[in-house]
């Protein structure tokens, strides 16, 4: 069963078609992709209107678009069968990510695809720039020779300050010392092993990087953080001589404030190719100055960059839609780890555990859950906020009615319906790979856990103070009994004529004579009327039904 799944639909079911909307001319080899898989029907359609699209939306499982179709809230509201928002692209300026988060839409894009492309752009215009290229060919089409008055400079030598470690400022750097340049970078989220793999000296503060450089560069996402993180004051920390590169996004670098540097000469020049506003307008201030080199947001635009974030955003949605996949997506918690292969067991584990304390407590007579702790092997500790968002869709699967409930919003819907979350900080036992869910209510208390080691099916090992072996599969029937002869064929007789097909059946006691519970892994469903029946049985005290074919939990 897949691991990665949205609420409400059985998304790996191999019946089931989904349709994706795809507009702003994404590449053909990524499109080809989607309509090769029979089970996606593809709607290809130009740029539109928002209120136009809005109109139109409800029918699509997906959309896949470029910068230039906004994905506000009132178009995720408006598209009820939404599972996927896919941008080809690296930033999402331009989607409602928050609101994309609370119902429960997966947001994904291309972060990989145009990192050449950017890093090329990134040398080409700064050696445009400090060539004084631009100015040579325009002298040479208007029929002049100034070679004298085109005195260019070099990067060999200098100091490049790299703001933001990541895939394109790695790029950045790895080109950097084909030029013989010293490369110094701040990033505080980056590990210092990165730093050493691309031989790159840290530096711990952006002030100690903006004194030292020659050549600063952005390569951050705007958030809260980074907005206006290069602004007057670090502006006039430079170097007279310093140069400020942005092919990041628009409002990283103060506009005003880098505009009025270039003007009264306090660093040399700038080369920007993204702006706050785009288009940029005509009066803008930078658009003046001779000392800067403006291109327009061409950071991905080359054929390469925009066929490679096609594809790559093109199979993400894809395989979110027909396997549940959600490891690509930015508003899945923790979502960003490659290593959510390996977890792949743990988080359908923590699910079905607390989904199956929650429906024992339900028997129990205590419907409502009010708290779920999650404790984790050694293995596993990494991983808390997604297993503990997995725990969630547990406990609220088949309860919350009226909105989808997935591992990118549970956290959310869980904290508004007052249900806490709460994870340790120290191994549970000494299986690395051990889920122990204990499920609240009001006034009692479930605790169920199991083993999930990569690669493998999970399977319950305890439910309460009762040892189990037993792999969840379509529905899991939790009953409890006397201990005395005769209830487990009761059960197994009634099951079988009522045409269900055991799987698996796990008895386990306390005592002899005593408490006994069953955990009865079994295929397809089991109706209020077996329900009912095997409750009748003499001897059988509570039965729990929890059905996974949704694969929510």
């Amino acid at each position: 069963m897949c691991n990665f799944q949205f609420a409400h639909a059985a998304i790996h079911d191999l019946q089931m078609t989904f349709r994706v909307f795809v507009t702003d001319d994404i590449d053909p080899q990524g499109v080809e992709l989607l309509k090769a898989e029979p089970r996606i029907e593809v709607d290809e359609r130009p740029t539109m209107p928002a209120a136009k699209l809005r109109e139109i939306i409800h029918d699509y499982d997906a959309i896949i678009g470029r910068s230039a179709t906004r994905i506000s809230s009132d178009l995720l509201e408006a598209g009820r069968k939404l599972k996927v928002v896919g941008r080809a692209g690296v930033g999402v300026d331009n989607v409602a990510v928050n609101a994309a988060t609370s119902l429960g839409i997966a947001v994904i894009n291309a972060p990989a695809g145009n990192t050449v492309a950017v890093a090329e752009l990134f040398f080409g215009s700064l050696i445009a720039f400090l060539r004084k290229l631009g100015q040579a060919d325009q002298s040479m089409r208007e029929g002049r020779w100034d070679r004298s008055a085109l005195l260019g400079g070099e990067l060999k030598g200098r100091t490049l300050g790299i703001v933001g470690l990541g895939r394109i400022g790695g790029e950045v750097a790895i080109r950097a010392r084909a030029f013989a340049m010293e490369v110094i970078a701040y990033d505080p989220y980056i590990q210092q092993s990165r730093f050493e793999k691309l031989r790159v000296e840290k530096v711990d503060q952006l002030e100690a990087l903006l004194r030292r450089s020659d050549i600063v560069t952005v390569h951050t996402p705007l958030t809260d953080e980074t907005s206006g993180m290069i602004g007057q004051s670090d502006l006039a920390i430079l170097k007279p001589g310093a140069i400020v590169v942005n092919m990041a996004r628009g409002g990283i670098v103060d506009e005003a404030a880098l505009a009025a540097a270039l003007r009264s000469g306090k660093i040399a020049g700038a080369v920007v190719d993204a702006f706050a506003k785009e288009p940029l307008p005509a009066d803008h201030p930078l658009r003046g100055l001779s000392n800067v080199f403006l291109t327009p947001h061409l950071g991905a635009s080359t054929a390469e960059a925009q066929r490679n974030v096609a594809v790559d955003v093109c199979i993400a949605v894809r395989d979110a839609l027909t396997s549940g996949e959600l490891s690509r997506s930015l508003n899945v918690p923790g979502g960003d780890s490659a290593e959510w292969t390996e977890i792949k067991p743990a988080l359908t584990l923590a699910r079905q555990a607390t989904a199956v304390g929650r429906a024992i407590l339900a028997a129990r007579g205590s419907k409502a859950v009010t708290s779920v702790e999650v404790s984790l092997g050694s293995a596993l500790l990494g991983f808390k906020q997604p297993l503990s968002a997995a725990a969630a869709v547990g406990a609220l699967q088949h309860v919350v009615d009226d909105q989808r409930v997935n591992l990118i919003n549970a956290i959310s819907v869980a904290s508004a319906r007052g249900v806490s979350l709460f994870s340790a900080d120290s191994p549970a036992t000494d299986d690395p790979w051990q889920v122990e869910i204990r499920v609240n209510g009001e006034k009692d208390s479930v605790t169920v856990s199991g083993t999930a080691r990569p690669g493998t099916t999970p399977r319950l090992s305890r439910i309460d103070q009762y040892t189990v072996d037993v792999q969840p599969r379509e529905t899991l029937v939790v009953l409890t009994n006397r201990d005395v002869p005769g209830v487990i064929g009761h059960v197994g007789t009634l099951l079988g004529s009522s045409g269900v097909n055991i799987a698996e059946y796990h008895q386990s006691r306390l005592d002899q004579g005593g408490d006994a519970l069953a955990a009865i892994a079994v295929d397809g469903q089991i109706s209020e009327a077996v329900r009912s029946k095997l409750l009748a049985i003499p001897d059988v005290r509570t039965v729990s039904v929890i059905s996974f074919r949704d694969g929510a939990t």
